[in-house]
C-alpha cells in the first residue's frame, strides 16, 4: 500500500507540469481575445474580441468594455444638457477596412433640472469590423476617449492594441459577453416588442409639445422613456407619462423648446426617437408633424385672419407674374370670345372660369392634405419634378394652340349639343371651367410674393388650415374673372370683335407653343436630350397631322391621340437622366453642413434654391442675380455663392426648405458673421433688398 502510495507522490511534480502547461495555454488564449484593463481612480476599460481567431469572412464582433466606480458614468451618443461620447478611433490599425460602431441602450440621469443620457456601473459598446484581407493577422490600435462625471467631470484618454490572428473562426471567452452587449443594442439585438404608434406636435410655437402614442406587445411597460435627437436648435424635455389600462400602451408627451435665435420651426425636421423600458429599445426615425385632426384649433382667430388676406393678395398678384403669361392669355381670349355676348351667358361664363380655379386649389389641397398624412413630403409646384406630368401639360397646350389656329376642337356627340342649345346656359361652360384648371396648373411653379407665406404657413399645419388657405388663394387668384361677373360691363372696355380677332388668336397660340417649348426644357433635365427631342418631335407632328386635318388634306382619325399616347411612352424606354452640374463657374455646389463653418471664418455664404420650371426664379436671375453689381459681389473671395438646385426632387433640398417654413420656391438667403441664421428675401427679388442683405449679414455681430 504505501509502495502505491509513494508511487503516486512520485508522479504529482509531472501532473501539476501539466496542469501548469494547460493554463498558460488558457491563459494565452485569453489574452488573446482581450487587451489588458487601462486602469484610472474610477475605472477601467479594455477591448474583448467574440473570437480568438478572424475566420474565412474575416469579420468579427468586437467590445469596448467599461467598468465604472458606483455613482460615476459616462455618456451616450447624445449625451443631453452635459457631457461628450464616448469614441473609439481605430486609425492606426493595420488590415482594417471597416469597423461600425454600435449603442446599447441608454439610461437617463436627472441633476438640477439637467437631463443627460448614459451609463453607469458597466457597459460593453459592440462594435463590428472587417479586414481587408482575411487571410492576414488584424491589428487593431485604437484611442478611447469619454468623460466621466460624478459631482465633477473627468475627461479620459487610453490606448489599447489587439491583435486578431487569421485562421478558422474560434469563439473566445467574452462571446457570451458580446452577444449580451449586441442584444442591448436597438434594432441589433432580438425584437424589442416595442411599437411607436403615433407621433404628432401640438400646441403653438410658445408652448409647443410632441406627443408620442407607444405599445409593447411582450410585456406591459414598467418605465416607459422617450429620448428625441434632432437638430441642435430644439430641445425636448423629459416626457410625461401616462399608462393604459392594461400596461401595454402609453402615451407620452415631451414639451419642445426652440432657440429663439433659430428662427426656424420643428415641423418638417427629421427626428430620431429611442423608446426605452428598462434594458428594451427601439429606435424608430419621424417626419415631425402636426395632427391633422386636432390642429385647427390650435390656432388664434387674429392670426388666422391675417393669413387668409395674406392669401388672397397671394393669390391675386399670382395673376400678374411673369410666370403666368398663358393664363393672362387665356384670360384675354375669354374677355374677346364672350364681348359680344349679354351679361347674363358672360356672367355665367366666368364664374365657371372661376369656380375652375377655386376647384383646382381644393384638389391641390386635397392631395397635400393626403400626402402629408402619409408622411410624405409636399410643397407648390413640386409636380413639375415628375417627367409625366410635364409631358401632359405639353400635349395640352400643344392642343390649346392648335385649338386658336384654329386646327383642332373637341366635338360633343349631337345629343349633347342639342341639349345644350336647348338650354339657357352657355354651351361652352364646361370649356370654362377647364380653361380655370389649366390656368391653375400653369401657375403652381411660381412663389409670387404673399403666396410662398400662406402655402408655408398651411403645409406647416393641419388639414384645416390647408384647405381653408388653399381656397383662399383659388378665390384671390379669381378676383379678376369675378370682378367681370360682378359687373359685365368691365367687358366691354376692350376693343369689339373684328378680324384683329384673327391675328391675336395666332399671336396668343405662338405664346402657348413657346410654353410648350419651355415645358420640354424642363423635362430635358429629367429624362435627358435623347428622349426630349422624341416627344418635341411627336408634338410637332401632331400639329402637323391636324393642320392638314383641317385643310382637308387628310381625313380625321386616331392619328393625333396615337401620337399623344407614343409621348407619354416615349421616357419609359429612352430616358437618360443627365447629371446635375452648375454651368456657371460663379456658383458652388449646395452643402448646408458648410455654412456654420464659413460664417464662423468671417465670410458670407449666399443661397439660391432654384429650379428650371420656376419662373419666377428665372426672372430673379434676369432682374437681380445677374446683374453686373450683385455677380460682381459674388465673384470676391468673402463670398460663397450655393446654388441648390430642386429640379429634380432632392430630400436634403426639401428638409432645407422645410426648416425656415418654405414649401415652394425661390427661396434666397444670406448668411454671414452678422446674421449667423440667415437672413431670408422675398420671393420677387430686387436689388435694393439683396444689397442690404449683403450689408447687415458682413457686420459682425457685438
Amino acid at each position: 500500500m504505501f509502495q502505491k502510495t509513494g508511487a503516486f507522490f512520485s508522479r504529482i511534480p509531472g501532473l501539476l507540469a501539466l496542469v501548469f502547461v494547460v493554463q498558460a495555454v488558457w491563459a494565452s488564449a485569453a489574452f488573446s481575445a482581450a487587451t489588458p484593463w487601462v486602469e484610472t481612480d474610477y475605472s477601467r476599460v479594455r477591448l474583448i474580441s467574440a473570437q480568438e481567431t478572424l475566420g474565412e469572412q474575416g469579420s468579427l464582433m468586437m467590445g469596448l468594455e467599461f467598468e465604472l466606480e458606483e455613482g460615476w458614468k459616462t455618456y451616450w451618443r447624445t449625451p443631453g444638457d452635459a457631457g461628450y461620447p464616448v469614441s473609439l478611433e481605430l486609425e492606426g490599425s493595420e488590415n482594417l477596412a471597416t469597423s461600425e460602431f454600435f449603442w446599447p441602450v441608454p439610461h437617463r440621469f436627472t441633476l438640477f433640472g439637467l437631463e443627460t443620457f448614459g451609463y453607469s456601473e458597466a457597459v460593453i459598446f459592440p462594435f463590428e469590423v472587417k479586414a481587408t484581407d482575411p487571410g492576414q493577422d488584424l491589428l487593431l490600435r485604437g484611442q478611447i476617449s469619454y468623460l466621466l462625471c460624478k459631482e465633477i467631470c473627468i475627461p479620459f484618454d487610453a490606448d489599447v492594441s489587439i491583435r486578431i490572428p487569421a485562421g478558422d473562426a474560434f469563439p473566445s471567452l467574452e462571446t457570451s459577453l458580446i452577444d449580451a452587449a449586441v442584444g442591448l443594442v436597438p434594432g441589433k439585438g432580438a425584437e424589442s416588442g416595442l411599437a411607436v404608434d403615433q407621433a404628432f406636435l401640438q400646441g403653438r410655437k410658445d408652448s409647443l409639445e410632441y406627443r408620442i402614442l407607444v405599445s409593447s406587445t411582450k410585456e406591459g411597460f414598467v418605465a416607459p422613456d422617450l429620448i428625441v435627437e434632432g437638430p441642435p436648435e430644439f430641445s425636448f424635455s423629459k416626457p410625461e407619462v401616462v399608462l393604459g389600462d392594461d400596461g401595454t400602451t402609453a402615451v407620452l408627451t415631451l414639451a419642445v423648446d426652440v432657440d429663439p435665435q433659430s428662427g426656424t420651426v420643428v415641423e418638417g425636421k427629421q427626428l430620431r426617437l429611442l423608446l426605452v423600458d428598462g434594458a428594451r429599445g427601439l429606435e424608430v426615425e419621424k417626419i415631425a408633424r402636426f395632427d391633422p385632426a386636432a390642429v385647427g384649433a390650435e390656432t388664434s382667430f387674429d392670426e388666422f385672419a391675417v393669413i387668409l388676406a395674406v392669401a388672397l393678395l397671394g393669390g391675386f398678384i399670382l395673376n400678374l407674374m411673369p410666370c403666368v403669361l398663358p393664363v393672362l392669355s387665356l384670360k384675354m381670349l375669354s374677355v374677346i370670345k364672350h364681348g359680344g355676348r349679354k351679361g347674363s351667358a358672360l356672367r355665367r361664363s366666368f364664374l365657371m372660369t372661376s369656380a375652375g380655379i377655386v376647384s383646382s386649389f381644393l384638389l391641390l389641397a386635397g392631395l397635400a392634405i393626403g400626402v402629408k398624412a402619409l408622411g410624405v413630403s409636399v410643397g407648390w409646384g413640386i409636380q413639375f419634378q415628375q417627367p409625366l406630368f410635364l409631358i401632359v401639360m405639353a400635349v395640352i397646350v400643344t392642343l390649346f394652340a392648335a385649338n386658336l389656329f384654329g386646327w383642332f376642337e373637341v366635338l360633343a356627340p349631337s345629343s349633347l349639343n342639342d341639349r345644350a342649345v336647348a338650354a339657357a346656359s352657355s354651351p361652352s361652360l364646361r370649356g370654362d371651367f377647364f380653361t380655370g384648371v389649366f390656368a391653375t396648373l400653369l401657375a403652381t411653379p411660381c412663389s409670387a410674393p404673399f403666396l410662398g407665406t400662406a402655402v408655408g404657413f398651411a403645409l406647416a399645419r393641419g388639414s384645416f388650415e390647408i384647405l381653408v388657405i388653399f381656397t383662399f388663394l383659388g378665390l384671390g387668384m379669381a378676383i379678376p374673372y369675378l370682378l367681370v361677373a360682378l359687373r359685365p360691363g368691365f367687358a366691354t372696355l376692350l376693343p369689339k370683335p373684328g378680324a384683329w380677332m384673327v391675328r391675336l388668336k395666332v399671336c396668343l397660340g405662338l405664346l402657348l407653343l413657346g410654353t410648350g417649348g419651355w415645358l420640354l426644357s424642363v423635362l430635358q433635365v429629367q429624362v435627358g436630350s435623347l428622349a426630349t427631342f422624341l416627344i418635341g418631335g411627336l408634338l410637332l407632328a401632331g400639329l402637323v397631322v391636324m393642320a392638314f386635318q383641317s385643310q382637308g388634306l387628310l381625313r380625321r382619325g386616331g392619328v393625333v391621340s396615337i401620337l399623344a399616347a407614343l409621348a407619354l411612352v416615349v421616357p419609359t424606354v429612352f430616358a437618360d437622366v443627365p447629371k446635375a452640374e452648375i454651368k456657371d463657374d460663379l456658383w458652388n455646389n449646395f452643402d448646408v453642413e458648410s455654412i456654420p463653418k464659413i460664417v464662423a471664418d468671417g465670410r458670407i455664404v449666399f443661397v439660391d434654391v432654384t429650379a428650371d420650371w420656376c419662373l419666377t426664379c428665372q426672372v430673379n436671375k434676369k432682374l437681380v442675380l445677374d446683374r453686373e453689381e450683385i455677380r460682381g459681389f459674388l465673384a470676391t473671395d468673402q463670398v460663397v455663392p450655393m446654388l441648390a438646385d430642386w429640379t429634380l426632387p432632392n430630400q436634403e433640398i426639401t428638409a432645407y426648405l422645410k426648416s425656415y417654413g418654405r414649401y415652394g420656391i425661390p427661396f434666397n438667403i444670406v448668411y454671414g458673421p452678422g446674421a449667423p441664421d440667415g437672413i431670408v428675401l422675398s420671393e420677387l427679388l430686387t436689388m435694393e433688398e439683396t444689397l442690404e442683405a449683403f450689408k447687415k449679414a458682413s457686420a459682425r455681430q457685438e
